[in-house]
C-alpha cells in the first residue's frame, strides 16, 4: 500500500518539477517503507542524498501526505551498491549510516554548482580546468591546484566539481574536506592509535578533494602524512584537486617536496574579479532572489554602485544583496541608491579601505628583499628600478594620487619618470609572466 502511494506522489513530482529534476533527483530513489511518521528511502551516495533534502525535500512531504501517506520527515539510507559497500570493501566492516556519511568529508553546499557560476575573464580557466576534471571522472589535470583571495570563488569550484562528480559518477567514492579537518581527523587517528584505518580510508578514494592546504603548512607530522597520501594516490592514478591562497611556491612553511609535488599538475590562479564579472554575479544573484522577494525591482544604477564600491569580495558582495532584498521587503520600499547607501553604510566604510602610497612601498620592499632606502633612492640598479617602477605602477592603480604626488614620494621624481615606469610595466605585464604573477599577488595582498 506504502509503494502505491509513493508511484502516485512520484507521477506527481514528475509534473510539478519536470521531467530533468525527476529523472535526475527523484527516479534514483528507492523507497524502502514508513514507519512512526519517517519515510525511509535507499540512495546512492550520502552527497546524493544531502541534495535531494536541501532541494526537494518538501516537495516530497507534500506529494506523499497528499497522496495519503502520514509523513513528518524523509531519511536516506546510502544503498549496499553505492558507498556503503566501497567502505566495507575497503575497510572490512559495516557501519551505520552516521559513520558512512561522516567518511564521505565535508558537507556539500547544494547552492555552489557549476550552473550558477558566473564566468568572466578572472576565472574562466579556472573554470574550465574545473569543468574538465569534473566530467573527465579520472585523472585529468592531477593535482589540479587552484588558487586565490578570499571570495574569488575556489570553494564555489571545489563544491561544483564534487556534485557533478556524484552526479554523472555515483560509482566512485569522492571525497572533499578542507585541510584543517585532514589535520584533525590525522590527530585523532593517532590519538586513537588508528592510523591504519586513516591510511586505508584516505588511500581508499578514487579523488580526494583538500581545500584551503595552506593551514597544513607547518604542521610538521601531517604533511608528512599529506604527502604520503598524495604520493600513493597520484601513483594509483587517483585525482587530486587542491586549493589554496596562494601559490605552492608562496605558501610559508610549507615542504618544498610537498610544494613540488602540488605544481606538477595543472596551477591555476583565481584572478580579482572585474567590474564586468561583478556586474554578472549581481544579476545573476538578483534573478534568483526575485523568486523568493516577488514584487522587488532594483535599479540598473543600484547594480552598477555596488559593482563598483564592494570590489574585493564576491561573499561581501552576495551579503550586501541578500541584506537589501530582506530590508526592502521588511520596509516595503524599492531598491534605489539611497535606500542602498543606509542599509549597507557599514558594508560601504569597511570597502572604503583606501591602499596608502606607503603601504605600496613597503609591501613591495619586502617582496623583493631591498631596503626601502634603496627604492625611493637616486640609485639606477636594475634590483632597485624594476620594483620601484611595480610600486609606481600600483600607486596609480591603487590610489587616487596624481603623478606628480607619486613622483614626491618616490624621492622627489618627476611626473613623466612615473608615467614611463607605469607603461613599462604594463608592457611587461603582457610579456613577463613572473612580473605578471608579482603584481597579481602584491595586488591581493593589498587588497585583501
Amino acid at each position: 500500500m506504502a509503494l502505491e502511494i509513493w508511484n502516485t506522489a512520484a507521477d506527481c513530482l514528475r509534473k510539478s518539477l519536470g521531467q530533468n529534476n525527476f529523472k535526475s533527483w527523484i527516479e534514483p530513489l528507492k523507497f524502502i517503507g514508513e514507519a512512526d511518521g519517517i519515510a525511509e528511502f535507499s540512495v546512492p551516495t550520502s552527497f546524493f542524498g544531502n541534495y535531494v533534502r536541501q532541494h526537494f525535500e518538501d516537495q516530497i512531504l507534500y506529494q506523499v501526505r497528499k497522496s495519503g501517506l502520514q509523513v513528518s520527515r524523509l531519511v536516506f539510507t546510502v544503498s549496499d551498491f553505492g558507498l556503503k559497500s566501497q567502505l566495507e570493501e575497503t575497510r572490512g566492516v559495516t557501519g551505520d549510516i552516521s559513520k558512512q556519511r561522516d567518511i564521505a568529508g565535508s558537507k556539500l553546499d547544494p547552492r555552489f554548482l557549476f550552473d550558477n557560476f558566473v564566468v568572466g575573464k578572472p576565472n574562466e580557466l579556472a573554470h574550465a580546468a574545473s569543468k574538465r576534471v569534473a566530467e573527465a571522472g579520472s585523472s585529468t589535470f592531477n593535482p589540479l591546484f587552484l588558487y586565490g583571495g578570499v571570495g574569488l570563488g575556489k570553494t564555489h569550484l571545489m563544491h561544483a566539481i564534487a556534485w557533478e562528480l556524484q552526479t554523472s559518477r555515483p560509482d566512485i567514492n569522492v571525497m572533499y574536506l578542507s585541510a584543517e579537518q585532514f589535520m584533525y581527523r590525522f590527530v585523532q587517528a593517532l590519538r586513537e592509535r588508528k592510523m591504519m584505518d586513516f591510511k586505508e580510508l584516505f588511500r581508499s578514494v578514487d579523488v580526494l578533494m583538500v581545500d584551503d592546504v595552506q593551514f597544513i603548512a607547518g604542521k610538521d607530522s601531517t604533511q608528512e602524512e599529506f604527502f604520503h597520501t598524495f604520493n600513493a594516490l597520484v601513483d594509483q592514478n587517483k585525482q587530486i584537486i587542491i586549493s589554496a591562497d596562494r601559490a605552492p611556491g608562496e605558501i610559508k612553511h610549507l615542504e618544498d617536496r610537498i610544494a613540488s609535488r602540488l605544481q606538477c599538475g595543472l596551477v591555476v590562479d583565481l584572478h580579482p574579479t572585474t567590474y564586468e564579472l561583478r556586474l554578472g554575479i549581481l544579476q545573476s544573484k538578483i534573478e534568483l532572489y526575485q523568486s523568493s522577494y516577488p514584487g522587488i525591482e532594483v535599479r540598473q544604477e543600484v547594480v552598477e554602485f555596488l559593482a563598483h564600491r564592494i570590489s574585493n569580495n564576491v561573499r561581501v558582495l552576495e551579503g550586501a544583496l541578500t541584506r537589501l532584498f530582506a530590508f526592502a521587503s521588511l520596509v516595503g520600499r524599492e531598491i534605489t541608491v539611497e535606500l542602498t547607501q543606509d542599509c549597507l553604510s557599514d558594508i560601504l566604510r569597511a570597502s572604503d579601505r583606501k591602499t596608502t602610497v606607503e603601504e605600496i612601498q613597503r609591501k613591495v620592499s619586502d617582496h623583493y628583499n631591498i631596503r626601502l632606502s634603496d627604492m625611493l633612492g637616486p640609485k639606477r640598479l636594475r634590483n632597485f628600478a624594476r620594483p620601484r617602477q611595480i610600486a609606481m605602477y600600483l600607486c596609480k592603480q591603487l590610489t587616487t594620487r596624481s603623478l606628480p604626488e607619486i613622483g614626491r614620494r618616490f624621492g622627489g621624481r618627476d611626473h613623466t619618470t612615473v608615467m614611463h615606469g607605469v607603461r613599462r610595466i604594463e608592457d611587461l605585464r603582457n610579456q613577463d609572466s613572473q612580473i605578471s604573477d608579482d603584481l597579481d599577488m602584491l595586488r591581493r595582498s593589498l587588497e585583501g
